[in-house]
């Protein structure tokens, strides 16, 4: 926070832009530090703690926004940098009763209700704390996933094989996809769901309810058994994982298989809300300066 206000002590108007320029500058950032991202992939690091820090020199009365995405130093701002301060961080705004007002959050109409928002100094924003716990919420629940599959019997594991496939957007429905579930002596084939929604061309399944890594004498019956069906294509499951051999395997035979392992398998089924329930939303949302541009 301090370099930045020192940054805006000529007074005159600067844009967040120029500040994230000047200040990866100064900070010596490398190129993959000024182009880490959040979680989510969808703001850079510094540009959200620098978003952040001017956030809470405004709420302080530090700065004034002059403009959409710029802003410029005030008197309390100056009147600070003429008291040679040696750092300014969450703690130190506190001296600032706008700014505690703004970290206390109340619930309207019950003033029991009270949460602070999390500080920024040597840890992370606001968005960086909810993205990192909805990363970890999100790990949490795939582990609990894969254990809850593995505890389905087969047959149900393919069906819910297809279903995933069939919500990914693969055509089909599941009564088409399911043909050849159940289906014994099948060639190893336990499902079968068309590309795309036209059916241009049809993608065999096979799905292996294993703890142990999955051999490659299996990936090797599994081209037979495409071969047997003249298709070219494959999708290879499994809720336990694949040596580097397997891997290596696919890469030399002339059909295209693509292998999800356990760990793939309940992310896919997260994203694409298999199995799952949704028990709250949260949406994050920021002002829309467009909309309070005058004419």
């Amino acid at each position: 926070m301090l370099p930045l206000l020192k940054l805006l002590s000529d007074k005159e108007e600067h844009s967040l832009q120029e500040a994230d320029e000047v200040l990866s500058d100064q900070f010596n950032l490398t190129e993959s530090e000024r182009r880490e991202l959040l979680p989510s992939g969808q703001q850079p690091v510094f540009r959200n703690r620098l978003g952040w820090a001017r956030t809470y020199m405004k709420k302080a009365g530090l700065l004034a926004t002059t403009k959409r995405a710029h802003f410029k130093i005030t008197d309390r701002g100056l009147e600070l940098l003429n008291s040679n301060p040696k750092e300014i961080n969450s703690e130190f705004l506190k001296r600032y009763p706008e700014f505690v007002e703004f970290k206390s959050i109340r619930r309207p109409k019950d003033d029991d209700f009270q949460i602070e928002i999390p500080d920024i100094d040597n840890n992370r924003t606001p968005e960086e704390s909810l993205e990192y716990a909805y990363q970890k919420l999100r790990s949490e629940l795939a582990k609990e996933l894969l254990d809850v599959v593995k505890n389905c019997s087969p047959t149900f594991f393919e069906k819910l094989v297809v279903d995933l496939l069939i919500k990914m957007g693969y055509g089909g429905s599941r009564k088409d996809a399911g043909q050849a579930l159940g289906k014994s002596g099948d060639g190893g084939i336990d499902g079968i769901v068309k590309e795309d929604k036209l059916g241009l061309d049809t993608i065999y399944i096979q799905a292996k309810k294993w703890e142990n890594p999955v051999p490659v004498k299996e990936i090797r019956d599994f081209t037979g058994a495409l071969a047997s069906k003249k298709a070219r294509k494959g999708i290879f499951i499994t809720t336990s994982s694949f040596p580097s051999s397997v891997y290596e395997f696919v890469t030399q035979v002339e059909y295209k298989i693509v292998l999800i392992d356990g760990d793939q398998l309940s992310h896919l089924m997260i994203e694409n809300n298999v199995g799952l329930s949704t028990i709250n939303e949260y949406q994050v949302k920021k002002i829309d300066t467009d909309y309070f541009e005058e004419d």
